[in-house]
């Protein structure tokens, strides 16, 4: 799997920035922000309305660009973040103890009128995916949904507002979490999918698949976090989504597990070259193009997912991860609570 990574992490794994709109209060309709981004022009004027070919729907996006929402956006993504991980601490509770029934459920169904179709070779095909697979299917099939919602010319103002970063919009968050599952372009959503399936078996293997989405949650918000603060920092106001940030971290922690790994490209099969000397490329890339100002890319929102996925294995699982007994107690106690005598 690994040989068809170097080839897209230029593009594949890039969370694309699709403007750099310099404005305060300025009315924006979809289609023209992206078309102009792609093209990589500006509005001029900072508050002339766009027309959009795909609705009348004006979108305001108002919202102040100072550094209070630098704070907001910390404080939300270490508590998103923390929230992820007392999720998966307590999914992976249910998974195991829902596992000491297995027995009876099996004899359950058996008892069962057989399935027969399309449901039973649904369920066949479900049943012989490893778990890094299923992960991969319920992430992709998450945005290819919102793919399509794009599509829909009424849901347009709201698919910006809220699907996408932007330091300039009135709402800072939910589009934190919800842009990382977002993607306007076809090339885009297809290129960030196959390298998240490349890198996904591995990373499940090792960590679990709630301790796997967890990581992925957590770097996607993080990443967004990064972007966001680079655009404020620097008055850069602009859209970005995609998966790349949430890639990235799993990709870095990989690479940082397994550095002796050998990669290559895959229309180079005969170019060799470790794990650690890819992430380390990847990673001055990335601050280069932060430097330089580089805006084809959303290149903050890469070193954060970076950043975290490197941090979790060198100092989260071991500090964090494997010290959760006390959760797991608590967990316990609420779900078999001591019966009154």
């Amino acid at each position: 799997m690994a040989t068809r990574v170097l080839l897209h992490l230029g593009d594949a794994t890039s969370k694309c920035v699709f403007s750099n709109v310099q404005f305060h209060r300025t009315k924006l309709q979809v289609q023209s922000i992206l078309k102009q981004s792609r093209n990589f022009r500006r509005i001029r004027n900072p508050e002339e309305t766009v027309r959009s070919p795909f609705a009348n729907v004006e979108v305001q996006h108002s919202g102040p660009t100072n550094g209070s929402k630098i704070w907001k956006g910390i404080i939300f993504a270490t508590a998103f973040s923390g929230a992820t991980y007392v999720g998966a601490t307590i999914l992976e509770y249910e998974r195991i103890r829902a596992n000491t029934f297995k027995g009876y459920k099996n004899f359950y169904w058996s008892s069962k009128a057989t399935v027969i179709g399309w449901r039973a070779q649904t369920r066949d095909w479900w049943s012989n995916l490893s778990e890094g697979e299923r992960m991969w299917y319920f992430i992709c099939f998450a945005n290819v949904l919102v793919f399509l919602a794009w599509r829909i010319p009424t849901w347009q103002p709201i698919m910006l507002k809220y699907f996408s970063t932007n330091p300039a919009s009135s709402v800072t968050c939910l589009p934190m979490v919800l842009s990382m599952f977002s993607h306007y372009n076809l090339w885009h959503l297809a290129a960030n999918m196959y390298v998240l399936h490349s890198f996904s078996g591995a990373a499940v293997s090792y960590l679990g698949r709630e301790h796997f989405l967890a990581v992925y949650l957590s770097s996607g918000v993080i990443s967004s976090m990064f972007s966001n603060t680079y655009k404020i920092l620097l008055k850069r106001h602009g859209f970005s989504l995609g998966a790349s940030g949430a890639i990235m971290g799993i990709l870095a922690f990989i690479c940082t597990q397994f550095p002796d790994t050998k990669l290559n490209i895959i229309l180079l099969p005969q170019l060799t070259f470790s794990a650690g000397a890819a992430i380390k490329s990847i990673i001055a890339f990335d601050t280069a193009g932060c430097v330089m100002g580089w805006q084809f890319f959303d290149h903050a929102a890469h070193l954060g997912g970076a950043f975290f996925g490197i941090l979790w294995q060198t100092w989260g699982i071991d500090n964090i991860w494997r010290k959760r007994s006390p959760i797991l107690k608590y967990w316990h106690e609420f779900r078999n609570p001591p019966k009154a005598t």
